[in-house]
């Protein structure tokens, strides 16, 4: 069984995702331990209290160093015994310190096939650009920005009259799809990881 740390900021809708994902058995061997948040008022810490899950909030406000707040975040997630770490919404770079504590360890969800359109409004980036398929991709995360190892991507028609909301809302349900995937595919022991490269195993 793995424990799963889900990091959010907001509505928490991948979050809510593969908790039920792991309530249906979709995701086996594994559940969801404990969620963190930056943000107190983060909405998807109200479902993961509901389905009494623990939280842990560090306001990010209160803490001007980046390093000195990432080891507090190990440091509070270590009785929890975590095995892997879901940013799902999670609007901070992480450093150093969490990386080399939880190493391939952690995972994220971006809403665009990377390498492209990398960092904040993927959506609106994609759109503006003119490009005729975006999507989301599933990667480890290393210390660049959006740069790790990608585990999977769903790729997503992009339409003429395609605007960064309604593109954003068809990206959002192929990313409940794909972490669910990139999760199972994790816990149960079939992903391979060489320098960049991410072999599935079948």
């Amino acid at each position: 069984m793995i424990n799963i740390a889900v990091f959010i900021s907001g509505r928490g809708s991948n979050f809510i995702a593969l908790h039920e994902n792991i309530k249906k058995g979709v995701i086996k061997n594994a559940e969801i331990s404990v969620v963190f948040s930056n943000k107190e008022d983060a909405l998807g810490l109200d479902y993961a209290r509901k389905e009494n899950i623990p939280v842990i909030v560090i306001p990010s406000k209160d803490y001007k160093d980046r390093h000195e707040y990432d080891n507090l975040i190990v440091k509070s997630l270590k009785p929890y015994n975590i095995g892997l770490i879901c940013l799902a919404g999670y609007m901070r770079i992480v450093t150093d310190e969490l990386i080399s504590a939880y190493e391939n360890k952690i995972i994220n969800i971006h809403p665009a096939l990377l390498p492209s359109f990398k960092g904040l409004n993927a959506q609106k980036q994609a759109v503006e650009y003119g490009v005729k398929f975006s999507g989301c991709t599933v990667h480890f995360v290393d210390g660049g920005m959006d740069s790790g190892a990608v585990i999977l991507q769903k790729v997503v028609e992009v339409y003429d009259d395609d605007t960064e909301e309604t593109l954003s809302e068809r990206i959002l349900k192929q990313e409940h799809i794909a972490y669910s995937e990139a999760v199972s595919l994790i816990t149960d022991g079939k992903i391979e990881l060489s320098g960049r490269k991410v072999t599935i195993r079948k």
